[in-house]
């Protein structure tokens, strides 16, 4: 229940008194949504959109430099997947330092780069949302990663 004191006012509803005065009321209402979004609402304050890994919508985006190594994206996206992890791939005909940027800026936690000396050798280089560079892992490797950050839920011990 949510105790609602202006909504009243602005809908100009009003009641008259014991005393034949006019008065505003004050609303009650079922606020389910509206507590979820402003639950929501706090979540993207607090973390300034960048969500941890365990929260954010889409955990990982796997890119690929050249057409050449777009059926490996959608592999390892498919093997993620089937971990149970949120990964979205972006195999757009762009340049992969665009790619990134944009990524980049929509927080996203983990970029998983893929070029043909990382199809050859079944890996990904990934990158952090900080910019860092991990290096490059085998899937399971990034997988044990993630799974790592998801366990944690946020704390830092």
């Amino acid at each position: 229940m949510q105790v609602d004191f202006s909504t009243p006012g602005r809908l100009d509803a009003q009641y008259v008194a014991e005393d034949g005065s006019r008065q505003v009321p004050v609303m009650l209402h079922r606020a389910m949504i509206g507590s979820f979004e402003r639950f929501i609402g706090i979540l993207i304050e607090n973390y300034a959109g960048a969500m941890p890994p365990w929260l954010a919508p889409v955990q990982a985006v796997v890119l690929n430099i050249t057409d050449s190594q777009s059926d490996y994206c959608f592999e390892v996206c498919k093997l993620l997947k089937r971990k149970g992890f949120r990964v979205e791939t972006d195999i757009r005909n762009e340049k992969v330092g665009f790619k990134i940027r944009e990524h980049t800026i929509q927080k996203v936690p983990y970029l998983l780069v893929v070029g043909d000396r990382e199809v050859e050798g079944g890996q990904v280089a990934v990158r952090a949302r900080s910019g860092e560079d991990l290096g490059t892992m085998t899937i399971d490797e990034f997988s044990s990663l993630l799974t790592k950050e998801v366990e944690k839920k946020g704390r830092t011990a």
